[in-house]
């Protein structure tokens, strides 16, 4: 039994050992090698005609294939379809720089547009920066002492009269004004244009305001003399009471 196993196990061996054998093929190691790199020569095939063409294993391979010889099959040939992705390939890549090339253009326009209308750049305008900064630094700093140079009556007559408060309000409407048009999305000339004109009604608005505590020492006079005449002489006539009433309404009601 054992001998007949013994004898079964090596016929089985002799049978798969030929299977395990490399095949040596001259034509499959020749296709093998043209598919892959070397060059597509029809004349290279084989099994050759033979003479008048009556090999028959020239037959036996080609004769279904007539074509194949001539037709270049390699993947990596001039026309292969490796060849053909790779320069499709290379060519979308271009056509993706070219694109990136024209995003980033649009993207640095973009942004130098934003820069010049956004309000959050607006402090790093050039004129900003070297004129209209200082020209307004009175407006945007705390405000000092407006009253500072009066005297004590004048200080109570500014106050008590509203003339104060009148230019108070002035200069506070006038710091919104600007700090809008700094903030709000503008074109750099319309922004410039705004600025220019706030500043011309800024300075006018100073020069109202020390010409109102100029005006208020004279006002001080006449009701210090009308009324030292009140007390020791006879009453005011209608005319100096009318100067007085007028002086009065030139000093409360006067505007920009």
């Amino acid at each position: 039994m054992k001998k007949l196993i013994l004898m079964l196990l090596m016929g089985l061996r002799a049978l798969c050992c030929p299977a395990q054998r490399i095949v040596n093929d001259e034509h499959i190691k020749n296709q093998q090698e043209r598919m892959v790199f070397k060059q597509w020569d029809r004349d290279k095939f084989t099994p050759k005609p033979g003479f008048l063409g009556l090999n028959p294993y020239y037959w036996l391979t080609w004769a279904l294939h007539p074509n194949y010889p001539g037709s270049d099959l390699r993947p990596l040939g001039p026309q292969g379809p490796q060849t053909q992705r790779i320069a499709l390939a290379l060519a979308m890549s271009q056509a993706d720089q070219a694109y990136q090339l024209h995003s980033d253009t649009l993207k640095a326009q973009a942004l130098m547009k934003a820069s010049a209308f956004s309000g959050l750049l607006s402090d790093m305008d050039p004129l900003w920066q070297l004129y209209y900064r200082y020209a307004f630094a009175p407006l945007l700093s705390t405000p000092e002492n407006e009253l500072e140079g009066a005297g004590a009556k004048a200080r109570a007559y500014l106050i008590s009269s509203g003339l104060y408060s009148w230019f108070a309000e002035e200069r506070e409407s006038l710091l919104e004004r600007l700090q809008t048009a700094r903030k709000t999305t503008l074109s750099r000339g319309e922004r410039l244009l705004s600025y220019q004109r706030m500043l011309g009604e800024y300075h006018k608005l100073e020069a109202v305001w020390e010409e109102k505590k100029r005006l208020a020492w004279k006002h001080i006079s006449i009701s210090d003399a009308a009324g030292i005449l009140h007390k020791s002489g006879p009453k005011l006539s209608p005319a100096s009471r009318r100067d007085i009433a007028i002086a009065d309404e030139i000093l409360k009601h006067s505007k920009l």
